[in-house]
C-alpha cells in the first residue's frame, strides 16, 4: 500500500510540472486545468481503489498468514511431539543398547580373565608336560580320576608291587576269570611333538617311526612287566592321556595297534577307558548278583528248615489242643454231675427244714444210692 501511494503522489508531481510548464502558454491555459481536474478526479478514484484493493489484499493477506500461522503451529505441535516421541524412544533404545553393551563389555571381560588364566594354565600344563616325570604324573593324576570316578573304592589299587617286584600304577581287583588286570600310564609326548612339528614328507616319515618305535617299546615293557601267569590275566591295559595321540596312532600306525593286540595289551584313551571302566563295573555287579544269589538260595533253605519245624510243632500243638478239648468235655461232665447232686442236696436240707423225720430217713439212703 505505502509502495502504490508513493508512486500516485510522484505521477501527481508530475503532473503538476508538465501543467507548470503548460501554464506559460496562455492558449493553453483553460484546457490544461480542465485536464488537470480530470486527472485529478481519475487519480483520486485510482487511488481510492488502490487503497480499497490494498485493504482487502492486507485482509487476505493477513487471514492466510494466519491460516499459515494455524498450520504451522498445528505442524509445529505435530513435529515437536514426534521429536518428543522419537527421542523418547531413541533415549529408550540407546538406554538398552548401553545396557547391553555393558553386559558385553562384562562377558568380554570375563572371558578376558578367563583366557588369561587359561594361558597361564597352559603354560603351566606346558611347563608340565615339557618334563618328563612331571609327564608321567599327569597321566597317572588322569588315570586316578577316571577310575575313582567309575568304579567303587574296593575294586581297585594304585601304586601296587607286583609279585616280580615291579610297581603298577593301577591293578583293577577281577574276579577269575579273569584276575586282576594292570593299568600302565605312558605319555609319548616328544615323539609326537616331533611328528607335528616335521617339515616334508621325509622328516614326517622318520617322526613317525620314532613315535611307532616309542609305542612298542611301552608294549614290550608292560607285556613283560605286568602280565604275569598265575598272578595276573591275561592281558594289560597301556593308558595313552592323550586322545591326539591314540587317534594319530590308529589312523597313521594301525600295524602298531594289531601288534599290541597280538601281544595282548590294549591301548586306551580317556575316552576308550572310561567305557571299559563302565563295563568292569557292569562285569563286578553281576559277580555281586551272583554271589548274593547264593546267599539268598542258603537263607531260602534255611527258611524252608524253619517253616518245616513250625509245620511239626503246629502238629503237636493240634494233638494237645484236641486232647484239652477232651479234657474240657470231662470237666463240664463232672461239672454238671456235681451240680445234680448239689441241687439234691439242696432238696434234702428243704426238707429237713420242713421237720418230716420219715422223709429225712428215707432220702438220706437215696442219696447214698445216688453216690
Amino acid at each position: 500500500m505505502d509502495t502504490n501511494l508513493v508512486l500516485i503522489s510522484l505521477v501527481i508531481i508530475s503532473l503538476i510540472a508538465v501543467a507548470l510548464l503548460l501554464i506559460r502558454d496562455n492558449t493553453g491555459r483553460s484546457r490544461l486545468t480542465k485536464q488537470l481536474i480530470q486527472f485529478s478526479e481519475m487519480s483520486q478514484r485510482q487511488a481510492q481503489e488502490q487503497a480499497e484493493n490494498s485493504i482487502a489484499s492486507q485482509a487476505e493477506l493477513k487471514g492466510r498468514i494466519e491460516q499459515g500461522q494455524t498450520s504451522v503451529n498445528e505442524r509445529f505441535e505435530a513435529l515437536s511431539k514426534r521429536l518428543g516421541e522419537g527421542l523418547v524412544q531413541q533415549t529408550e533404545k540407546t538406554g538398552i543398547t548401553l545396557k547391553q553393551l555393558h553386559e558385553r563389555l562384562a562377558v568380554i571381560d570375563t572371558a578376558q580373565k578367563n583366557i588369561t588364566g587359561l594361558s597361564e594354565q597352559m603354560v603351566g600344563l606346558q611347563d608340565i608336560l615339557s618334563n618328563k616325570q612331571a609327564r608321567g604324573a599327569f597321566g597317572e593324576i588322569q588315570l586316578k580320576d577316571l577310575v575313582t570316578s567309575i568304579l567303587p573304592p574296593s575294586t581297585y589299587k594304585f601304586q601296587v608291587t607286583m609279585p616280580n617286584n615291579k610297581r603298577a600304577d593301577c591293578v583293577l581287583e577281577l574276579p577269575n576269570p579273569p584276575g586282576p588286570i594292570v593299568i600302565d600310564s605312558k605319555f609319548p609326548l616328544e615323539s609326537y611333538h616331533l611328528l607335528r612339528s616335521a617339515d616334508g614328507e621325509i622328516n614326517q616319515k622318520v617322526a613317525l617311526r620314532a613315535l611307532g618305535a616309542a609305542i612298542i617299546k611301552h608294549i614290550q615293557d608292560i607285556k613283560e612287566k605286568y602280565i604275569i601267569p598265575g598272578e595276573t590275566a591275561e592281558s594289560a591295559l597301556m593308558f595313552l592321556p592323550s586322545e591326539a595321540i591314540y587317534a594319530e596312532l590308529h589312523a597313521s600306525l594301525p600295524e602298531i595297534v594289531e601288534k599290541s593286540y597280538r601281544s595282548k595289551v590294549w591301548i586306551v584313551s580317556p575316552t576308550t577307558l572310561m567305557a571299559t571302566l563302565n563295563t568292569v563295573r557292569a562285569v563286578l555287579k553281576d559277580v555281586h548278583m551272583r554271589e548274593q544269589a547264593g546267599v539268598i538260595q542258603n537263607e531260602v533253605q534255611t527258611m524252608l528248615e524253619d517253616v518245616k519245624r513250625l509245620d511239626d510243632r503246629v502238629g503237636k500243638l493240634k494233638i494237645h489242643m484236641r486232647q484239652a478239648d477232651t479234657d474240657l468235655s470231662q470237666i463240664g461232665t463232672s461239672t454238671e454231675k456235681i451240680t445234680k447232686r448239689g441241687e439234691r442236696i439242696t432238696e434234702i436240707e428243704l426238707g429237713e427244714e420242713l421237720g418230716s423225720e420219715d422223709v429225712t430217713a428215707t432220702s438220706t439212703p437215696r442219696v447214698m444210692e445216688d453216690n
